[in-house]
């Protein structure tokens, strides 16, 4: 899965005053991926608030993303939810088309046993015509995908990845070491992705990256090539903001960044609110500064 190595981006899904999709920055957002060299694009993921979508609004916005893309980079698409039954008929019944993998996380609320988790990626596994990214992110799902239970779940032949998010170094390189050499260890962590990909991650799929397209891109290309000084220079310029995007929720901040460069408005759906003033300054300030 070549196409998953590098830098990929989760979308937002850029909303006007008024609560509706703008479709037209979407695609300015896409066309700023592709313009500043990010490798693959990541639709309908948590940081695009889709459990505040309807499914009218969903293939809405992946037929403005397929547009916008035109077959430029790669897509892969977020199917997952903490009922199995319901992700499964999901992968059998949605229209994949023209997207690489999907990624799909593990189930959020229920709490399941490891023994759970695994039994329901067997059966995402089973149901899926794509390949699979496994996606732990404890933080969101309340439970932490174990690395044994990663190991089980590497051997069957479409889960060909995992977006790593637990925010944990040690954990991300023993699922580097004892995966088989061509499933893919992606940074799910902003903050620990250039690190992440120097042990031997294939990269990441970011929040930051969206913003600091160019930049943060490039990092990953120097810390895939082992160049070390090169990929740290571009983390510790870019650091600061990653600390303030989440300061206050996914994709709030991140929105707010991209409202400062002109891409879409800050809005967001609740439960989520706006970042407050404070935080937009600070946000403002520290692109003021990057940019000179």
């Amino acid at each position: 899965m070549q196409d998953l190595i590098g830098t990929g981006v989760a979308l937002v899904t850029p909303f006007n005053a008024q609560g509706a999709i703008d479709h037209e920055a979407l695609s300015r957002i896409v066309n700023h991926q592709v313009d500043n060299g990010v490798d693959y694009l990541v639709v309908l993921g948590t940081t695009g608030e889709s459990v505040t979508l309807s499914k009218e609004e969903k293939q809405e916005v992946i037929k403005t993303i397929k547009k916008a893309n035109d077959g430029r980079l790669p897509l892969v698409i977020g199917v997952g939810g903490n009922d199995t039954a319901v992700v499964v008929n999901e992968l059998k019944t949605a229209n994949l088309e023209g997207f690489v993998a999907v990624l799909s996380v593990s189930p959020a609320y229920n709490k399941p046993t490891q023994e759970g988790i695994f039994q329901h990626f067997k059966a995402v596994s089973e149901a899926s015509p794509l390949p699979v990214i496994l996606y732990n992110v404890p933080g969101r799902t309340g439970s932490n995908m174990a690395v044994e239970t990663v190991v089980r779940l590497s051997q069957f032949d479409n889960v060909v990845a995992i977006k790593e998010a637990a925010g944990d170094l040690v954990q991300a390189m023993n699922m580097i070491q004892y995966t088989p050499k061509d499933f893919l260890v992606i940074s799910g962590d902003d903050m620990i992705a250039n690190a992440m990909t120097l042990a031997g991650g294939a990269g990441v799929i970011s929040v930051i990256g969206q913003a600091m397209a160019q930049d943060f891109s490039d990092m990953i290309r120097y810390s895939l090539n082992g160049d070390v000084g090169e990929s740290y220079e571009l983390h510790y310029k870019i650091a600061a903001s990653i600390d303030m995007i989440f300061e206050q929720g996914n994709p709030c901040g991140i929105k707010a960044l991209l409202h400062h460069l002109g891409l879409c408005d800050d809005s967001v759906r609740l439960p989520l609110v706006k970042v407050d003033e404070d935080l937009s300054s600070r946000l403002k300030s520290f692109l003021d500064q990057y940019e000179n």
